[in-house]
């Protein structure tokens, strides 16, 4: 075999524990901060001057809304409307039964009852990305899926709305967008401006601007995670075939140089053979020279224990794990650190990415360690309740709490409690 003239640098496991290519931005941390304080003191003259600096906007509307979603969905042609709306009709269809997976709860207690109820957030704000490519599936993924939470009031922000992104609002039932991007963006969906409302949830991808804002209003809202370039861990045996790797491995390349694609796999000859593939498809793909800088910033862990090779996918934690093993399943119960999981040659994680159900909003930079990707869930609160109907059969509930009261040395508690114990 020739030499492959695409070499993927050779990883430690040790190099998986901490992490590739996530350091964080001081410029764009400390740039991001003076946008986010302006826009929340000056509200919509600061964004609409950022808007006009950094996005472009122009003279046209900051604001549009749904006549301008439907007039954007009735303009596509017929094949990307029916694309949309099938892939809309799927994530609305997982997020709604992911929704309904949580359930009203009453337990009884002595004299009554104690349960909870699921109440959705009243507010949301939902960013897409619109810079190096449109993306409307990142508006169908978060607006779609707040609404099937039962949000009332959804905006969405993207810059230089592309048309299909505006469709997407209409089929998310988006109540409004701004044509901002970044940092203000964020901002202005965190603490309102104009006919925008404070927004109870902040969620999206985005690039470095807009991951520092995300960590800025964390304070003032609640943030699903701070999103960072995306990451694929592809793990394969030696039966795996070399092209599926190599195209999914570009496929998360192609979003970003600062991805983060890894192969592990268990030899050397299977790792030559997905950098043969690398190199073939390369050579004629649109996005070659991002997927190529990205493809530095991964790697390829070489190892011929499966078991190496999944304690490593575990401590690096990443965003996409993709499977391709003989028994996926099985490999997948030992790694617990993922933002999503694909389980064998047939589960691309393109299926991911473009509406088969589950979100493509998902933890990166580690922090798949510490919570899941984006769901209905991401919009519901529970909120419990006690309801005592016989006062006589809860005293030991009233004394109990008397007495723990008393424990703690909180004598006005304790006396709540014994008003009603007598």
């Amino acid at each position: 075999m020739d030499r492959n003239p695409l070499s993927l640098r050779r990883l430690r496991a040790a190099d998986l524990d901490r992490g590739l290519a996530r350091a964080s931005d001081p410029a764009a941390s400390d740039r991001a901060a003076a946008i986010v304080a302006d826009v929340r003191d000056r509200g919509e003259p600061a964004l609409r001057e950022y808007a006009r600096e950094l996005d472009g906007l122009g003279d046209g509307p900051l604001y549009l809304g749904p006549r301008d979603f439907r007039k954007a969905l009735d303009g596509l042609p017929r094949e990307a409307r029916d694309l949309l709306e099938r892939a809309g009709a799927r994530i609305g269809a997982f997020a709604r039964a992911q929704a309904a997976s949580l359930s009203p709860l009453s337990v009884p207690v002595p004299g009554g009852f104690a349960g909870h109820e699921i109440l959705p957030v009243e507010t949301a704000g939902c960013y897409a990305p619109g810079g190096r490519y449109p993306l409307p599936s990142s508006v169908l993924m978060t607006a779609l899926t707040a609404k099937a939470a039962g949000v009332g009031t959804v905006w969405t922000a993207s810059p230089r709305p592309a048309p299909e992104t505006l469709a997407a609002c209409a089929i998310a039932g988006a109540d409004g967008l701004i044509a901002a991007g970044g940092a203000q963006a964020i901002a202005a969906l965190a603490y309102g401006t104009g006919p925008v409302p404070p927004c109870a949830r902040v969620v999206g991808p985005g690039n470095r601007w807009v991951a520092a804002a995300k960590r800025l209003v964390a304070g003032d809202t609640v943030i699903e995670s701070v999103a960072g370039p995306s990451e694929l861990f592809v793990l394969a045996d030696d039966d795996a075939d070399p092209e599926v790797a190599a195209a999914d491995l570009l496929a998360q390349a192609e979003h970003d140089p600062d991805a983060v694609p890894v192969l592990a796999c268990r030899s050397e000859d299977f790792a030559a053979r997905v950098e043969y593939a690398l190199e073939r498809r390369l050579s004629d793909l649109p996005t070659g020279e991002v997927a190529r800088r990205a493809l530095e910033n991964g790697g390829a862990l070489v190892d011929p224990d499966p078991e190496v090779l999944a304690r490593a996918a575990d401590a690096f934690a990443p965003e996409h794990l993709e499977i391709l093993t003989a028994d996926p399943e099985a490999l997948a119960r030992r790694i617990r650190n993922a933002g999503a999981v694909f389980l064998g040659a047939g589960a691309a994680e393109v299926l991911g990415d473009y509406g088969t159900g589950p979100n493509h909003v998902l933890p990166t930079g580690g922090h798949a360690r510490l919570a899941g990707g984006l769901s209905a869930l991401s919009f519901l609160r529970v909120r419990t309740w006690i309801r005592i109907e016989d006062p006589a059969a809860a005293a030991e509930l009233y004394r109990d709490a008397t007495a723990f009261a008393r424990l703690e040395g909180l004598e006005a508690h304790a006396r709540a409690g014994e008003i009603r114990g007598r």
